[in-house]
């Protein structure tokens, strides 16, 4: 069985669902509820889902070392949690307004994330790193990971948020994450990453830092860029539940299927169907 290492965010979701438009100054009733996500949990539960042997490393409140480990571990994924004595477990708020969605971030016990205390036997076949795990690192930090990790396989980047890259250095970023084999951003975080705006011309110039790129687009499917050239796959049409595991659960078949043997291509034929799949349940993960 394959083995992968995932490292990056783990946090509470506070769904809030108003009963009509906010009113200010006042009450508003709304729908509230909470649950366990973070891009790199969702991610390490979606790709333990397909077989692949699972280790994830976060980090969380003290008090909810436990809870998180054992709801991953409902999931098949081996956790390996760090305690902090001091920050709470990671919240958002996610304000849902018809279609638009509103994200209220306190990235809390992530921020402490020590990612020199990993140990060397987790690392396996592949890396997976959260873009988010990235802005709270320094260069030379994320070099180093990425180091130890290109020792044992193949690593992969999801950039995780436009909204922090924007908020920091476009440069920055691009330096920490040197050395990933595999970029998996979404539209709105390639075009910040290459300055670009039409799809294969972003793939194309972020193809010259990373050996492949697969740059989703929602609807209109990939745009792949990899060595062998470029190729956009077309989306699959699906009754729409909840589009909010569709990247991640993309990112994990993507991988999963490449440790399992097939080409750039192949991989994320399949990949695109897993995600349309994805798509027709409810909630980020599996």
């Amino acid at each position: 069985m394959p083995k992968i290492l995932v490292v990056g965010d783990v946090i509470d979701d506070i769904l809030v669902i108003p009963n009509g438009e906010i009113r200010l100054d006042t009450d508003t009733n709304s729908k509230i509820q909470q649950q366990p996500g973070g891009s790199a949990a969702n991610f390490a539960c979606w790709i333990a889902s397909l077989g692949i042997e699972t280790h994830f490393v976060g980090r969380v409140g003290k008090d909810d070392l436990e809870r998180h480990s054992q709801i991953l571990r409902n999931y098949k994924v081996i956790p390996h949690l760090q305690a902090d004595s001091e920050l709470q477990t990671g919240r958002i708020v996610v304000l849902v307004q018809g279609q638009q969605r509103s994200f209220l971030t306190d990235r809390g016990a992530n921020k402490n994330l020590d990612l020199a205390a990993i140990p060397e036997e987790l690392f396996g076949d592949a890396l997976y790193i959260s873009g988010y795990t990235v802005f709270d690192q320094s260069v030379e930090t994320m070099q180093q990971l990425i180091k130890r990790a290109k020792a044992h396989g193949l690593v992969a980047c999801d950039p995780g948020s436009a909204g922090y890259i924007a908020d920091h250095s476009v440069h920055t970023f691009l330096a920490a994450i040197a050395g990933v084999d595999l970029l998996l951003p979404s539209l709105e975080e390639g075009r910040i990453l290459s300055a670009e705006s039409r799809p294969e011309i972003v793939a194309a110039l972020l193809g010259e830092w990373f050996p492949q790129v697969a740059l989703t687009l929602g609807e209109a499917g990939v745009q792949l860029q990899s060595q062998a050239g470029s190729e956009h796959i077309p989306a699959i049409s699906a009754e729409l539940v909840d589009a909010t595991g569709a990247g991640d659960a993309f990112a994990a078949s993507l991988i999963s299927e490449t440790l399992k043997g097939k080409n750039f291509s192949e991989a994320a034929t399949s990949a695109v169907r897993f995600a349309a799949k994805a798509v027709t349940k409810l909630g980020g993960r599996p």
